[in-house]
């Protein structure tokens, strides 16, 4: 007979449902522990009109409506091919846990009830879920098992950190033909063995010539891409010429720019969205706040907005980029100042946008790597009709403590979308800011 399986018991911590609040539909037939204190901190977080505020509240309607009126004490089945929900009430702390943990933090109360189900369920594995490295590792240092969330963590990152891709061996008089099909070329027709799957942009060269292309997975097209330039601002290499040909494309509705920092993702996103501003009712350009050090808003002075406008203040500093490639009496300095009043221009935290219908917005979302996969969902079916999503960020730059380049939202995005129609993933490079701030990213 096969040896049947052991189910796991997997102890849940806070921060994992702040990051998914679905997630105790993801641990397959293993049994879910949820103790006490997580409650506790979910119900200090649910009063606040942020994405975490949010999924504290969702979780806990979650959780409501499955207990119904039955307790807890028995468990509550999750459903067919799931495992079994339990509360676990507050445990004493062991002296081994005392003489490591004297303060009994919200962590050690965690730790507490963890140690008490390895000590009474010897025949089956235990192990704490969270996202803090900190407390898994605590929980290591008492021989606790203890694992990352890893449900929607990408496998393979380096996908997403490419250059332009480099065809060479490609002949002249193809070049030449390109330059001449104002209506593209048929792929078929692409001297290319490898098959090409999403939209993509490719730099050809041949023997004497060579030129940059554009795929189009819908038409299966090549398209020739020329160089533009977007409300005074200029591409200065082949990727930034490849995110900006992007950004005007009608039929890419949803868009990835990535790259460390002065690669110019931003500028190029604004410059293209003041552009098109002509097509679409209001440009949005929202970043989450992410504070430093993990403190409140609160402890900066000041009224709300003198409290959020230091987090804004990049996507100021880009604005005054474009705004300074015009003398302020020239239409188009004007024309930005003018949206600014009318509210056609909007730069905010990105807090202030949910539970908003987004129809003809080109939204802008900057710093997008410091968010969930769930809140990057959140974001995108908010969008109606003759909307345009931009996503920027660096996933290598990731200041919430618990994202990393594999689990934030940008990374997840792009993994899901990749083979979408709509869809287009570019990846910058060569940093444009200055030669000390490129050798700065590369070097510190």
């Amino acid at each position: 007979m096969p040896k049947k399986k052991v189910k796991k018991i997997f102890i849940i911590d806070t921060n994992v449902i702040l990051h998914d609040y679905k997630c105790i539909y993801k641990f397959k037939e293993n049994d879910l522990v949820l103790p006490i204190v997580v409650l506790e901190e979910l119900d200090k977080l649910k009063k606040g009109s942020d994405l975490i505020s949010y999924n504290a509240r969702e979780f806990t309607r979650e959780l409501d409506n499955l207990a119904g009126k039955r307790l807890f004490s028995e468990g509550i089945p999750l459903g067919k091919g799931l495992g079994t929900l339990y509360i676990e009430t507050g445990k004493e702390f062991s002296k081994r846990l005392l003489e490591s943990f004297s303060e009994k933090t919200p962590d050690h109360r965690i730790l507490a009830i963890a140690e008490y189900l390895k000590n009474k369920y010897t025949d089956r594995p235990v192990i704490l879920v969270s996202k803090d490295i900190n407390l898994r590792m605590k929980a290591k240092s008492l021989d606790i098992e203890a694992e990352d969330y890893e449900s929607d963590k990408v496998q393979d990152i380096d996908q997403f950190k490419q250059t332009a891709n480099i065809i060479t061996n490609i002949s002249d008089d193809f070049i030449r033909l390109i330059y001449e099909a104002k209506e593209g070329i048929a792929i078929d027709k692409f001297p290319l063995k490898k098959r090409i799957e999403n939209n993509n942009y490719f730099i050809l060269k041949g023997n004497r010539l060579s030129t940059l292309v554009y795929y189009s997975k819908k038409e299966k097209r090549i398209y020739r891409v020329e160089k533009r330039k977007a409300y005074g601002i200029e591409p200065r290499n082949a990727e930034q010429t490849f995110a900006l040909d992007g950004l005007f494309r009608d039929e890419l509705q949803l868009i990835a720019i990535t790259g460390r920092a002065g690669t110019g993702k931003t500028l190029l996103a604004l410059a293209a969205a003041l552009h098109q501003r002509k097509n679409f009712n209001q440009i949005l350009v929202a970043r989450p706040i992410i504070p430093l050090s993990n403190r409140d808003l609160g402890y900066l002075p000041g009224d709300v907005k003198d409290k959020i406008g230091p987090y804004m203040q990049p996507l100021y500093d880009n604005l005054s980029v474009i705004k300074h490639k015009f003398s302020p009496e020239s239409k188009e300095y004007k024309n930005i100042e003018e949206m600014i009043k009318n509210e056609e221009l909007v730069i905010q935290p990105l807090a202030y946008i949910r539970g908003r219908s987004l129809s003809g917005v080109f939204f802008i979302i900057d710093e997008a790597q410091n968010l969930t996969p769930h809140e990057v969902k959140t974001i995108i079916t908010r969008a109606g009709e003759n909307t345009k999503l931009v996503f920027t960020g660096d996933i290598e730059q990731i200041d919430s403590p618990y994202l990393d380049s594999r689990s934030n939202g940008l990374t997840y995005m792009i993994d899901k979308m990749k083979n979408q129609d709509l869809f287009l993933h570019v990846n910058l490079i060569k940093g444009e800011r200055s030669y000390l701030a490129e050798l700065a990213s590369a070097l510190l």
